[in-house]
């Protein structure tokens, strides 16, 4: 009997277990699963292991790139090699990493750690020797593989909080040594417990005959019924023949509150796979393409991080993985389209989000007013050279500046006092690379070394320097720029200020460790800062970019000393200070 019904229920059986199955084969044909060592790394602190933001985590202008271990909101906490191999590099400096240290290991990967304060002793003392050296706080060293061999767990630095981070953490990532790619540490089996799916907030609906930078997308807040998140109503129905998604979502791990990037995600059309994007490898060259995966215009404006399930006409970098189309969606034909996205993280941990979409039966034909030809004028396009020339401003966008097309914008603001401001579009647009702008302008022979051009918009503003260019007997002036915004010609001839902190001229320092000035300038920049004490170069640290300081080492023995400061900004403007002190 039993076997009767066995064969009578078979094929059922089967079909069921395959449905069950199905996603998860087609997960890991479309998405193929990394295979990474998942022993060789040990935890890089002597610590429960924990973190506070993960790989490919949404950061202005950028990916985050590693593991934030939690250090207990503690520096100086000891940061152990993950696993055996020699110190191939050293970096110091100002912003970004602060103090870090590059192991390369014999398996072909290398690993970071960063946000440093002091390396073990012999690493501290050789960086020291060669920052003197090369006269030169900020330091990128390659070192000799012979002369810092390490073993896994070997103490080689204290953790800290320097360079651009803010508060006490340890970056940590793991790379190809070869290539210089950043890995998902998440792939290499830490033992950090999660067994969370991640959360699903919102999905945006974008009207795809038109520039993304060109609308608000339709937001729709997402709830889990049954397991499965769904949107209010069940079916969506837009004025438009295609259409894209977005999602905002995160990751948590077990027993930790905080939002961290998800992995991947996978857009289905009717169950058939279109397009889908993972953060398993990215190179610090492509990270700022950050702004070609989310909504940039909506973050820009105060909303959330939303992550386009299509692929923007000019994103390059290489999360997205297309199958049959890059996002964008044809519902033309006035079916009901069912949608799944499948979202995970790295120990997949799935949600799925389910709803249906359905062209507007009174749907208004429309014009492809952001997506026509490309010569038409004031229209800029992924993939060209853009151009715009007046009278008073030019600049070109090269041909990987942009990720989408938009309708240019341009005016001329004339302000009570100062020169014209030139409104080049807005912030609402990213670019992803440089480009050169040139603005005309009657300075004197004498000041034309002098000429900066700020950028500004709301409360933010940079400056740089300008160099002069003679076009056809005209003056023109030309900087290089990452965003749009206001800008205006600007003569700079004030030169920056030091100001001691805790110190004055002919002091005793007997009972000082260190000495400490701040630098700054009207144009928000230096090009230079020197220190000699006797004659003889002193090297101070310049972390944050903030305050200069220089710690008492061998180089000031007891006795009178004289300090000498120099200090220049971007077009030259200098400060010298002279001070006396008696150690």
């Amino acid at each position: 009997m039993i076997r009767y019904f066995y064969k009578i229920l078979k094929p059922v059986i089967y079909t069921a277990i395959n449905l069950i199955f199905i996603p998860v084969i087609t997960n890991a044909q479309i998405l193929p699963e990394m295979k990474y060592p998942k022993d060789y790394f040990q935890w890089p602190l002597a610590l429960k292991p924990e973190i506070v933001a993960n790989f490919g985590e949404l950061r202005p202008n950028h990916f985050h790139m590693g593991f934030d271990c939690r250090t207990n909101l503690k520096q100086n906490m000891p940061v152990l090699a993950a696993a055996e191999g020699y110190i191939a590099r050293v970096k110091i400096e100002p912003f970004g990493f602060g103090r870090c240290i590059y192991i390369n290991h014999p398996n072909g990967y290398t690993s970071l750690y960063a946000h440093l304060n002091d390396f073990f002793p012999e690493l501290e003392k050789y960086v020291a020797q060669q920052q003197y050296l090369q006269k030169s706080w900020k330091v990128f060293l390659d070192i000799p593989a012979n002369l810092f061999p390490v073993s896994k767990g070997q103490f080689i630095a204290g953790s800290g909080s320097t360079g651009g981070s803010e508060g006490p953490h340890l970056h940590f990532e793991i790379r190809e040594t070869k290539t210089d790619k950043v890995l998902n540490p998440s792939l290499f089996g830490f033992a950090i417990p999660d067994d969370i799916a991640p959360d699903v907030n919102k999905l945006a609906l974008y009207d795809r005959n038109l520039s993304t930078y060109e609308q608000t997308p339709k937001l729709f807040n997402l709830k889990k019924i049954k397991g499965v998140y769904g949107t209010l109503p069940d079916l969506l129905t837009i004025n438009s023949d295609k259409v894209s998604f977005g999602i905002n979502a995160f990751d948590r791990c077990t027993a930790s509150a905080n939002r961290n990037g998800i992995f991947e995600a996978l857009l289905y059309d009717n169950e058939n796979a279109v397009l889908g994007f993972q953060f398993n490898k990215i190179g610090y060259e492509e990270t700022r393409y950050l702004n070609g995966h989310i909504d940039y215009k909506l973050r820009s404006n105060g909303g959330p991080f939303v992550e386009h399930l299509s692929r923007l006409p000019g994103y390059a970098n290489d999360i997205y993985k297309m199958i049959s189309g890059n996002g964008v969606i044809n519902i033309a034909d006035d079916n009901i389209h069912r949608i799944k996205i499948e979202v995970s993280d790295a120990n997949g941990n799935t949600s799925i989000v389910q709803f249906k979409i359905r062209r507007d039966t009174n749907l208004v034909k429309k014009t492809d007013s952001a997506i026509s030809s490309p010569y038409q004028q004031k229209e800029f396009y992924p993939g060209f050279i853009n151009i715009f020339e007046s009278k008073k401003i030019g600049f070109y966008l090269p041909e990987k500046c942009l990720y989408d097309s938009f309708r240019f914008q341009y005016k001329e603001i004339i302000p009570k006092t100062g020169n014209t401001i030139y409104q080049i579009h807005n912030i609402n647009v990213p670019l992803q690379t440089a480009f050169p702008l040139k603005m005309k302008g009657n300075i004197p022979p004498s000041l034309k070394n002098k000429v900066v051009i700020e950028r500004f918009w709301n409360a933010k503003s940079d400056f740089e320097k300008a160099v002069p260019v003679s076009v056809s007997n005209e003056e023109w002036f030309v900087a290089s720029f990452r965003e749009f915004g206001n800008f205006q010609l600007q003569v700079d001839t004030i030169p920056p200020t030091i100001t001691p902190m805790g110190f004055k001229d002919n002091m005793n320092t007997a009972k000082l460790n260190r000495l400490a000035f701040v630098v700054t300038d009207n144009s928000k920049g230096l090009k230079n800062f020197s220190a000699t004490l006797d004659g003889k170069w002193l090297r101070f640290s310049n972390d944050k970019g903030k305050t200069f300081i220089y710690i008492f080492d061998a180089m000031c023995q007891p006795g009178l000393h004289e300090l000498i400061l120099n200090v220049e900004d971007i077009v030259g403007n200098s400060t010298e200070k002279i001070y006396h002190f008696m150690r």
